[in-house]
């Protein structure tokens, strides 16, 4: 049993990440720790008034941190934009010697809570990041196939796609920003390079996938997520790729394009008597367009998916495992809390033992964390041939190119 503080409890994901402990047996107490205290209030009197309470956050802040966290024994970090200000809290974490679990997907903040390390062992601390969708699912995903289905692992390749979000905040947007801006590691022919997205290595990697439920033929781009960073430290491998877009596609052509004009500057211009920086205008422009985009798209309610492909070998002949993560009702919000939320519960289960700072694959038995999907999301009957199926879609495919559907859980 145990009291959770959920840092950013109001947002996308982590008022999935709230709602979903909040129904737990293993939860006494959930904290929604947030810089929006009336929406934080707000949310607290929607679920369970006595097993929720409101502190406030200022996230760049270690005294307003550590107020916040005090006297729980797990916190869930669902503070974003991650590579502002992951560091600090994780910091202020462990120096405060609670565990830890958080959905940073930002890859050069990854690298830098990564050498936090020893810090956090020796705090006697786990911190369990990464833990989302993608990363997260993913890799323990990745990890299931390697370990259980394959005699030899070869590659590993991450699609996602979503879109359609109730709401959609300056922190997702300033990501996808920073996602096309930083350098892109891929883990290729063994070793691990970089590439820019809009440069031409970046643009050779560019793809379509038929994603279950999105459609066929969608774009795919370079995304600058962990994986390709901590998976081949798990597994020996070959290849480790992560590629991904919003949908409808004309929205994300709109971030993309903003992006490679220069739009995302953060240095002040004078507009007649007016002094604003670029990215503002930017985001704001994104955001009300947004609301456009998907109504004239006729797009409708949110959805998504997030696929990882595993090939390698089992006696010696080939084979291939598609994992796909599907539903027409969830998207990014679901999709990384409901995997953040199952990695709390697996740290208060004591199912996670090791100390230190580590992504999914570090630290968590793949079995565990998908036997516990089904409870956790309360996934409808899986019925056959049948697209709508919100949960794991499993696919084998032989080296004569045969598709089987399976059942891993």
């Amino acid at each position: 049993m145990g009291k959770i503080v959920v840092l950013g409890g109001c947002g996308a994901v982590g008022s999935v990440v709230v709602s979903t402990l909040v129904k737990q047996k293993e939860v006494d107490r959930v904290v929604i720790a947030d810089r929006n205290k009336t929406r934080a209030e707000e949310l607290a009197r929607s679920l369970e008034p006595a097993k929720v309470e409101v502190a406030a956050l200022d996230a760049m802040s270690r005294k307003s941190i550590l107020t916040a966290i005090a006297g729980s024994d797990l916190v869930v970090n669902c503070v974003g934009p991650f590579y502002q200000s992951v560091a600090l809290i994780l910091d202020a974490v462990i120096a405060s010697r609670i565990n830890y679990v958080d959905i940073c997907d930002d890859v050069d903040a990854t690298i830098a809570i990564l050498a936090m390390h020893a810090k956090a062992k020796q705090a006697g601390i786990t911190a369990l990041i990464g833990m989302g969708s993608s990363p997260g699912a993913t890799n323990l995903l990745a990890k299931f196939a390697a370990d259980s289905l394959l005699d030899e692992t070869e590659s590993v390749d991450i699609f996602h796609a979503h879109g359609g979000e109730p709401v959609e905040g300056t922190g997702v947007i300033e990501h996808r920003f920073h996602c096309m801006t930083i350098d892109i590691p891929m883990f290729l022919d063994g070793r691990l390079t970089h590439v820019k997205y809009f440069a031409p290595e970046g643009v050779a990697l560019r793809q379509t996938f038929d994603f279950p439920i999105l459609g066929k033929g969608i774009r795919l781009y370079p995304y600058p997520h962990p994986e390709q960073i901590t998976l081949p430290n798990y597994i020996p491998l070959k290849q480790v790729t992560n590629k991904g877009t919003v949908l409808p596609e004309p929205y994300y052509d709109l971030i993309r394009e903003i992006c490679r004009l220069g739009l995302t500057d953060t240095e002040p211009i004078t507009v007649s008597d007016l002094v604003l920086r670029p990215r503002d205008f930017a985001i704001a422009y994104i955001l009300r367009e947004r609301e456009r985009i998907l109504k004239a798209t006729g797009f409708g309610s949110q959805r998504g998916c997030c696929s990882v492909v595993v090939k390698g070998k089992k006696n010696n002949s080939y084979e291939e495992y598609r994992f796909h993560m599907a539903s027409r009702t969830q998207a990014l919000g679901e999709g990384t809390g409901i995997p953040a939320a199952i990695g709390a519960l697996l740290m208060l289960q004591g199912k996670i033992s090791e100390k230190g700072v580590l992504p999914p694959e570090g630290c968590i038995k793949p079995a565990e964390f998908i036997s516990l999907i089904s409870q956790v999301m309360a996934l409808p009957a899986k019925k056959e041939d049948d697209d709508s199926f919100g949960g794991v879609i499993v696919e084998r495919v032989d080296g004569n190119g045969r598709i089987t559907k399976l059942d891993i859980g």
